[in-house]
């Protein structure tokens, strides 16, 4: 970077009224734009020389004044010599923050990642923020505030001392130390990433600690209840009225694709006759506002006026009695032990289930199953699509039954000659038995070779 005119001088600020003991300020000069800060010392006007802008004197504390000036004139000069060096421009402004330790270099991680969750916060209010977004970013600065303490045994670092070597070590420390697996890992990087982002914009880092780092989710194994496991679950008969009331809300969302924040605040005025005369549920999704409209189903229904005169769904002017997310998915695991379903069976799975096993698997076009799911785009809804077992299972059905058609057909065409000629003349019993045992033969060895 170019040279750029540079001055300082330490000058007593003029008081109000008159008065022997001034204020010790310093004015710095860049390309003719100045500016001045106190320097919190204070000296005698009498013996101040205006010329040097020094103490006066060989007293022990006209020294003690003047080495503190002359230090402060050194740390200028040498962050003007940082900034010029590594090409970053010389402002009367940077010098000042430098000396108020206001300045980028001095900005810590934690400190600014508890800024954002305050901003965070601020806006769960007015919805334009959720709760449990403010949550995560809570549990993710407190992820990093235990690595940095763990790894380098600091309460915080400075963004300047961010780069590759530590989100890697970051990356394993969530690994191995904390014990999440690869895709939770990958999430509260991202956390993390937002943060560093944010830095950058603010120009409090030069570099992107990021730019090498490549992370890739593993698929998620996240399947649908077969209609066989979901009819399973609506014919169990329960000894205990609170897993009942937990299997219908379970069920009620099985066959109307609900999320649980979704169906925990169904109201009864959610409930409209749809353009056909029948029940719809119309409402906007609470995770992305998106606007859902859902034709109830004869089974939904049935669970729906179960719960009407329900003492809690009366007093909240809701369509079920749900209970938190965290007792929801505490109770469908006791009732997957009881109807011996081994998969993991939680609030969530019911949403892929009506858009698999309920809808897309019974022939429903899957841009009506993203409507209905209130998903923005048709790819978030193909995540939801009936599973690769079930999809061969039915194209294999469909290729079966042509197979044998076909077989049929080329059974008819290559008869012999003479039981397509003789038609007005019967042909003894003895040749039709002796035709249809060589035809019968055909038919099972083409089986044979086409299917084993």
């Amino acid at each position: 970077m170019l040279e750029k005119s540079f001055g300082t001088t330490f000058f007593l600020k003029t008081p109000r009224k008159k008065q022997e003991k001034r204020s010790i300020y310093l004015r710095i000069s860049v390309d003719g734009i100045t500016q001045e800060i106190s320097t919190r010392r204070t000296w005698f006007y009498s013996r101040w020389d205006k010329e040097k802008g020094r103490a006066t004197g060989s007293k022990e504390d006209a020294r003690s004044i003047n080495f503190f000036l002359d230090s402060l004139i050194i740390k200028v000069n040498n962050h003007r010599n940082l900034l010029l060096n590594t090409n970053i421009e010389l402002t009367t402004d940077v010098l000042i923050k430098h000396i108020r330790g206001e300045d980028n270099e001095k900005i810590q991680v934690l400190v600014e990642f508890e800024k954002h969750n305050k901003e965070l916060q601020s806006l769960i209010p007015s919805g334009e923020v959720a709760a449990g977004t403010y949550t995560r970013y809570v549990t993710s600065r407190s992820h990093v505030k235990d690595f940095i303490e763990y790894k380098y045994k600091r309460n915080d670092i400075l963004f300047r001392e961010l780069n590759y070597a530590f989100i890697k070590e970051y990356e394993l420390y969530l690994k191995t130390v904390r014990g999440c697996n690869n895709n939770t890992t990958l999430k509260y990087i991202a956390n993390f990433k937002k943060i560093v982002f944010r830095a950058i914009a603010k120009e409090y880092i030069a570099t992107d600690p990021f730019k090498l780092f490549k992370g890739k989710k593993t698929p998620p194994n996240k399947k649908p209840l077969s209609k066989y496991e979901l009819q399973m679950i609506e014919n169990k008969q329960f000894t205990s009225a609170r897993l009942e009331t937990i299997r219908d809300i379970f069920v009620f969302q099985c066959y109307t694709g609900l999320a649980y924040a979704d169906v925990y605040k169904l109201k009864t005025t959610n409930i409209v006759v749809g353009i056909d005369g029948e029940l719809w549920i119309v409402d906007n999704r609470k995770k992305s506002t998106t606007e859902f409209n859902v034709p109830l189903l004869p089974k939904a229904m049935e669970i729906m006026e179960k719960y009407r005169n329900h003492p809690d769904c009366i007093l909240k002017g809701t369509v079920l009695p749900v209970k938190s997310n965290q007792k929801m998915n505490e109770y469908l695991k006791e009732i997957a032990e009881l109807c011996g379903i081994t998969s993991i069976l939680n609030t969530h799975k019911a949403r892929r289930t009506f858009g698999s096993t309920v809808t897309l698997a019974n022939d429903v076009p899957i841009h009506i199953v993203k409507n209905m799911l209130g998903h923005k785009s048709v790819r978030q809804t193909e995540e939801y699509a009936i599973t690769e077992q079930q999809a061969i299972s039915r194209e294999m059905i469909n290729l079966r039954r042509k197979l044998t058609v076909k077989v049929e057909e080329r059974n008819t065409i290559d008869r012999p000659e003479r039981l397509r000629t003789q038609i007005d003349t019967p042909p003894d019993t003895e040749t039709i038995v002796e035709d249809s045992i060589n035809v019968n033969d055909k038919l099972e060895l083409i089986k044979k070779i086409l299917f084993g």
